[in-house]
């Protein structure tokens, strides 16, 4: 069921975004740029939107904060303390809003039944493991998946809503350079040590840009390669800088280990432009048209045999299916019908 615009400004929608880092973030973080996006895009479309997130968070809704910078970015605050007097703020205002769209994992559903007003999940993925118990207690609360391929059996999924990028923040590069990029986090699962062989293989250069969230893995896998020619490590990127990767990048290498949960950076390099390599895992076929705007691998040789081939990819092509699939307001129209569905059945 549509919402119409009177019913938008009538309903208070809180969005709850991590505190980890800023949201949106400054460079790294996944879920605080698809809370800011959604929020931004509601607020667009005229709902009375406030977002719960650190108190130097930009939006053109209203910010309620208790925690002043993410935790990742000032190492003095606890995270435990941020998390819990971030969440205990927005549910003791939980009579205050029509409906509560939570981006922070399993922790808030500790919260959602000590609540009257209905609590939206957006699962985001389920690691660790452990975490599943929790998420087996409230499987009958409402949950939003972000690829069709994430999903965990048992729980109450409205939807499949993709995640959705800011178009104007990734301009369209007809041409790109030599270079293979990574971008994303130096972890075992994101498959950096593979991009690497990869890179090695072709005789290409890599530039490799990210935080680093395993410190052994990067000591031993990835920095003993690292000689600022053919692979460069240059740390983490904000939208600026990722845009000059884009301009130089022949192609994105997404190698992945584990099966991706959606995978926010291939839809911003075809936004841009540049074709994406990516492992045959999880999300990435339901984001990469193989053939058409990157190629779906199954190890470092097939990666390989694709870079010979990436001019055959089509750039344009690449920025049209993220114009159709992957946009914010895509994402913010797909978020409209899930709320509808559940204020509906509260009315």
């Amino acid at each position: 069921m549509p919402i119409s615009p009177s019913h938008r400004a009538k309903n208070k929608v809180a969005i709850l975004s991590p505190v980890a880092w800023r949201t949106p973030p400054v460079q790294y973080g996944a879920w605080e740029t698809v809370a800011s996006n959604i929020a931004e895009g509601l607020v667009a479309r005229g709902w009375d939107v406030t977002l719960f997130a650190t108190g130097d968070s930009i939006t053109k809704g209203r910010l309620h904060a208790v925690v002043g910078r993410g935790y990742e970015e000032d190492r003095e605050i606890d995270p435990k303390v941020a998390e819990y007097q971030h969440l205990s703020e927005l549910f003791e205002h939980a009579n205050e809003f029509d409906l509560i769209h939570s981006h922070y994992d399993f922790m808030a559903l500790s919260f959602s039944r000590l609540v009257e007003t209905p609590v939206l999940t957006t699962v985001h993925g389920f690691s660790p493991p452990k975490i599943m118990p929790i998420y087996q207690k409230y499987r009958d609360g409402n949950f939003v998946s972000i690829s069709d391929s994430d999903r965990a059996e048992g729980l109450n999924y409205l939807a499949t809503v993709y995640n959705g990028i800011d178009l104007s923040l990734y301009p369209f590069h007809e041409t790109g350079g030599g270079d293979l990029i990574f971008l994303g986090r130096i972890h075992p699962d994101k498959g950096v040590h593979l991009a690497i062989e990869v890179a090695l293989a072709c005789g290409r250069p890599l530039i490799i840009a990210g935080i680093v969230q395993d410190e052994t893995y990067f000591h031993e896998q990835v920095e003993p390669h690292i000689d600022g020619r053919q692979i460069t490590f240059i740390g983490p990127v904000g939208p600026e800088e990722k845009n000059q990767l884009f301009a130089r990048a022949s192609a994105l290498l997404h190698l992945n280990t584990i099966p991706e949960r959606f995978g926010l950076v291939l839809a911003e390099a075809n936004a841009a432009g540049v074709p994406v390599i990516a492992a045959d895992l999880g999300s990435c076929r339901e984001v990469i048209d193989s053939g058409g705007t990157g190629f779906l691998v199954n190890d470092v040789s097939s990666a390989v045999a694709a870079v010979d081939r990436i001019d055959e990819i089509e750039r344009r092509a690449c920025r049209r299916r993220v114009e159709e699939r992957f946009t914010t307001e895509t994402m913010v129209k797909g978020y409209e019908a899930v709320y509808a569905e559940i204020l509906d059945q509260r009315s």
